[in-house]
C-alpha cells in the first residue's frame, strides 16, 4: 500500500508532515494486530476441524459441510471506525469492533448448528462473549444464522493476547440465501424494491421449511438404518 493512499485513509487533507509520519508509524502496529487476529481465526478453525472429526468417529456423521474465514481489511476497518465516529487507533479497534476476525461454519442440518455451538462453547480455553440466535428469531428481512462472538487466547512468544472472533453458523440453505441477499443489497447499483424484499423474505421462509424437512428425512433415515433386517 502506497504512503499517499495510507495517508488518505488515516488523515484528513492538509495534515502536516509530522502527523503523517506519526500515523505511518502506526502501520506496523496495525499489521501486528491483524496477525494476532489471523492467529485467532486459526485457533477457532482448528478447534472446529477437530470437533468435526471427533463427531464423525463417534457418530459416523460430519456436522460441518465447510468452514470459511475472513480477516477484515485495514481500509474496511478504518472506514467502519470513521462511520461510527470513533478514533482511528489500534486501541479503538480492540475496544469497539468484534468482527475483525470472522469464521463461517456451514452445516448440513439445523441440529448440527446447535451441536457445533455447544461443543465449541464447552471448550475451556475460550469464552463466549455474545450469542445472537437469528434462527429462532430471524431478522426482519428473513436472515437466519447463529452468531457467536468468542474470546480467543493467542499465545505469542512473550505474552498472551485475547481477541474476539465472530463465528456465524448456518445451514447450506441459509448460506445460499444470505449470499444472494448480500449480493442484491450491497452490489446492486439501484435500491432493492419492496417487492423484491418480500420475495426474499418468502424465499427465506421456504428455505427454513426445507431445512426442517431435510432434518426430518435425515432422522428417519437413521431409524431405518438402525432397524434390524427381518428374515424372509
Amino acid at each position: 500500500m502506497s504512503i499517499p493512499k495510507l495517508k488518505s485513509m488515516l488523515l484528513p487533507e492538509n495534515t502536516d508532515a509530522k502527523a503523517v509520519s506519526e500515523r505511518i508509524g502506526e502501520l506496523q502496529g496495525y499489521i501486528e494486530m491483524q496477525q494476532i487476529y489471523k492467529a485467532g481465526i486459526r485457533e477457532i478453525t482448528t478447534k472446529l476441524e477437530i470437533l468435526d472429526e471427533e463427531f464423525n468417529v463417534r457418530y459416523s456423521h460430519n456436522p460441518i459441510h465447510r468452514i470459511e474465514s475472513r480477516l477484515k481489511s485495514l481500509p474496511s476497518t478504518i472506514e467502519k471506525l470513521k462511520r461510527r465516529q470513533l478514533p482511528v487507533t489500534i486501541r479503538s479497534v480492540r475496544e469497539n469492533l468484534t468482527d475483525i476476525a470472522g469464521v463461517r461454519v456451514v452445516c448440513n442440518y439445523i441440529e448440527d448448528i446447535y451441536e457445533i455451538a455447544r461443543m465449541l462453547t464447552n471448550q475451556s480455553d475460550i469464552k463466549l462473549l455474545r450469542m445472537s440466535d437469528y434462527i429462532r428469531e430471524p431478522k426482519p428481512n428473513g436472515y437466519r444464522s447463529l452468531h457467536l462472538v468468542m474470546d480467543v487466547p493467542v499465545f505469542m512468544s512473550d505474552r498472551t493476547e485475547h481477541v474476539p472472533v465472530e463465528i456465524q453458523i448456518r445451514t447450506i440453505a441459509m448460506d445460499f440465501w444470505a449470499s444472494l441477499e448480500h449480493q442484491l443489497r450491497y452490489k446492486s447499483d439501484s435500491d432493492v424494491s419492496e417487492k423484491l424484499r418480500e420475495q426474499l423474505r418468502e424465499c427465506a421462509e421456504k428455505s427454513a421449511e426445507l431445512d426442517l424437512e431435510m432434518q426430518s428425512i435425515y432422522k428417519l433415515s437413521l431409524i431405518h438404518i438402525s432397524e434390524p433386517t427381518r428374515p424372509e
